[in-house]
């Protein structure tokens, strides 16, 4: 009696039979994981998954876990911010978030998971001090670009061809 074959098994065995499955990466090998007492972590493939596609994982977070990511990048996520009332109202937004967070009921035996509370006025002046250090550094920066330029226009002054500025603009 011949055995019923689904058309995904013929498939499979037509591959098998003109060897389009010899030779591949990793034949051979165990997959990676499996029996193997080192990596004893049931989630590697979501892991090596999200890893090898680059996902963006944040909306799979808790709300707890979102606020601590989310305060761990402080102040420096607040630097693109001109006002000091911009970072004010970024920061009250956020403790407004942990004390809404704070609110929701446990769930499970273990205690929850709690974000916490930024001061606010601790925060802002480090934002003050980080943003003065990073204005400085754009300062030097720029006066090392002036000096180069300077250099360059000296430099081709001195071989009488003028700066490749002025040369570029047209003017001798």
């Amino acid at each position: 009696m011949e055995r019923w074959e689904s058309p995904v098994e013929k498939a499979i065995r037509e591959a098998q039979e003109r060897g389009e499955f010899d030779n591949l990466p990793g034949a051979g090998k165990p997959l990676r994981s499996l029996g193997n007492p080192e990596v004893e972590d049931p989630d590697w493939w979501v892991k090596s998954l999200v890893e090898r596609e680059n996902l963006d994982m944040s909306g799979a977070m808790s709300p707890a876990m979102a606020l601590r990511k989310e305060v761990a990048g402080y102040p420096e996520s607040l630097l693109d911010l001109r006002t000091e009332e911009s970072v004010r109202a970024v920061l009250d937004d956020y403790n407004h978030r942990v004390r809404e967070d704070r609110l929701r009921p446990g769930v499970g035996p273990r205690s929850p998971v709690w974000a916490r509370i930024v001061d606010v006025d601790e925060m802002v002046e480090r934002w003050r001090v980080l943003r003065e250090e990073r204005r400085q550094q754009a300062v030097r920066a720029a006066a090392e670009a002036r000096a180069v330029i300077a250099a360059d226009a000296s430099r081709a002054a001195r071989r009488g061809r003028g700066s490749w500025i002025r040369r570029l603009l047209g003017r001798s």
